[in-house]
């Protein structure tokens, strides 16, 4: 199995010095290849392997940093000509070089990322900008999001996301995102889906620390047009699966008369690499049809003995007066990297628009 660190291959790095040789006077092909495989190169991991790439790049390029992004865009012009690398992880490090040697020098560097990012995503590599400049850099995402190139708009809700996954955190704007608020009206009919999904991502993000700001923009935005209809019920995720009773209203989920009926775990003790398997029956008992989001929450047993529940969908849809449905399911407790199961007592739980409607309890055992 190839791991994700294999992308930086003696492969990748011929046919960027390749690229390189062509843009950048007097690159010497063998010497950059000679940096790049140092005795420590196997040993490490992705990261490191994307940063000491960065740094070797560094050594070739002018110590000029707006002349060096001048070269950057050369390189970029050259890989496409080639037709190669365009929106390819390994890359990424262009992106870094930015954010590692550009940092001082605003103007240059907000060039720099413009082009860049049409290249290879630099949601990663604006943060420390944004931390740095604040409301400045805000700003300029701002004017982004009107971009003629869609990767430009995404890149201007992605990279400025509160809680961005595995990038540094911008306290500031999960404190007060209203900075963003322009930026996503900007992208809210924006006709790529992919920028449109990024705009649901930063919605999502910001309802975490200020669920209020969303409801409103719901509201707000709710039925302008079926796509923005889509950015908010996905931005809206978290608040529908902490059964937020304003936005659950918004989607006229109400579990008045749905009714849950013979939950059975069919696994009652489920060995740390098994599944658990339950069923149960759900019923309307109203006289008009009703719109059902069906859910199931696991509460885990944690390292200090508390429960924490994790909420998983089922489906959303529409059931006719007096439907009667069996629903069967089976969740997983294989081992993973993201989760570490604790053996005792956990729960199960059958959630009906936002409302818990029934409970049981199962046990997590080691073989």
């Amino acid at each position: 199995m190839s791991l994700i660190k294999d992308i930086y291959s003696p492969a990748f790095y011929d046919r960027f010095a390749d690229a390189m040789k062509q843009a950048v006077p007097d690159f010497s092909k063998k010497e950059f290849i000679r940096q790049i495989f140092t005795d420590a190169f196997k040993t490490m991991e992705w990261k490191e392997r994307m940063k000491h790439t960065t740094r070797v790049f560094h050594e070739f390029l002018p110590t000029d940093f707006p002349k060096a992004t001048k070269l950057i865009e050369k390189i970029i012009t050259q890989l496409r000509q080639r037709n190669t690398g365009e929106d390819s992880l390994a890359y990424i490090f262009l992106a870094d070089y930015v954010e590692v040697y550009g940092l001082d020098d605003f103007k240059t560097s907000v060039k720099a990322l413009e082009f860049i990012t049409q290249f290879i995503s630099c949601e990663f590599a604006v943060r420390p900008f944004i931390l740095k400049y604040g409301n400045q850099m805000i700003d300029q995402m701002v004017l982004w999001s009107t971009h003629e190139n869609y990767k430009v708009r995404r890149f201007s809700s992605e990279g400025s996301r509160p809680r961005l996954p595995w990038a540094m955190a911008i306290p500031a704007l999960k404190k007060d995102p209203s900075p963003l608020l322009p930026l996503l009206e900007n992208l809210k009919n924006d006709p790529s889906e992919f920028v449109r999904r990024s705009v649901a991502n930063n919605l999502n993000d910001i309802a975490k620390d200020h669920p209020d700001i969303v409801l409103s923009i719901a509201k707000k935005w709710r039925g302008g047009s079926k796509e923005t209809d889509a950015i908010i019920k996905h931005g809206s995720r978290t608040l529908l699966k902490q059964g937020h009773a304003e936005i659950l209203e918004v989607y006229g989920l109400d579990g008045k008369n749905i009714n849950v009926t013979n939950l059975e775990i069919s696994t009652p003790e489920v060995k740390i690499g098994d599944s658990l398997e339950f069923s149960f029956t759900i019923t309307n008992a109203n006289d008009s049809k009703r719109m059902v989001r069906l859910e199931y929450g696991i509460y885990y047993q944690k390292s200090k003995g508390h429960l924490a529940r994790k909420v998983f969908k089922i489906s959303e849809k529409e059931y006719e007066a007096g439907a009667k449905i069996n629903v069967s399911r089976k969740q997983s407790f294989k081992l993973i990297t993201t989760r570490t199961f604790y053996p005792g007592l956990h729960q199960l739980s059958i959630i009906v628009n936002g409302e818990e409607k029934v409970n049981h309890d199962f046990k997590i055992t080691i073989d």
